[in-house]
């Protein structure tokens, strides 16, 4: 399987200044903005991390995801959440001849842990044998960094600000995550309950 971020956060959406006054940069200088490009990217480092970690888009942006067949013929988990919309589904031959599944053949269950796909009337489209099928939909909590859930924003301000600090360290173990962050990320995390699980 493949997933792939079709739109990603646009640098105006990161939240630049609230990440200045959690670290309590000076302001009013002519140089408030010389350390942006830094700040920017440890925001951007700090989010990926945070969604690895938890499975779950922060900013709402598009995905689209190729498998090459269904887990079961009934319903399928998507492999981040939440997800609020799922704009196409594509069936590909070994030819690489593309066909559109009719969107009444197909629902979305929405889940803050495992959002499915699921068929309409007994399963899901049949996948051409040797073929693959392609989800396209949008996931994420909102549009902008106010819309996305507090505990999560502040994960991302405390890990941002980790990175910040220790910029200059090559040697820090287990994945740079501290424990306030862990914590804060715990109840976001998919607990897996079996072998059988989507997710």
């Amino acid at each position: 399987m493949m997933l792939i971020e079709e739109a990603t956060v646009p640098v105006s959406a990161l939240p630049v200044s609230a990440f200045k006054d959690h670290l309590r940069l000076g302001s009013g200088f002519t140089e408030d903005s010389l350390q942006d490009d830094v700040l920017e990217s440890f925001l951007q480092a700090a989010i990926s991390a945070v969604e690895a970690r938890t499975g779950k888009a922060l900013f709402r942006r598009s995905f689209s995801w190729t498998v090459y067949g269904w887990r079961d013929g009934v319903a399928q988990g998507l492999p981040v959440a939440p997800v609020s919309d799922i704009s196409e589904v594509t069936l590909t031959d070994t030819q690489g001849a593309a066909v559109t599944v009719a969107s009444s053949a197909y629902q979305l269950v929405q889940d803050m842990h495992r959002p499915c796909v699921r068929g309409v009337a007994g399963g899901l489209p049949n996948i051409p044998t040797n073929g693959s099928v392609t989800l396209r939909f949008e996931a994420g909590f909102g549009a902008t960094w106010e819309e996305i859930p507090a505990d999560l924003r502040q994960a991302v301000l405390l890990l941002a600000a980790h990175y910040y600090e220790f910029r200059q360290e090559t040697t820090l173990s287990e994945g740079c995550m501290p424990f306030g962050v862990t914590s804060l990320l715990e109840r976001y995390r998919a607990v897996r309950l079996g072998l059988g699980e989507d997710q």
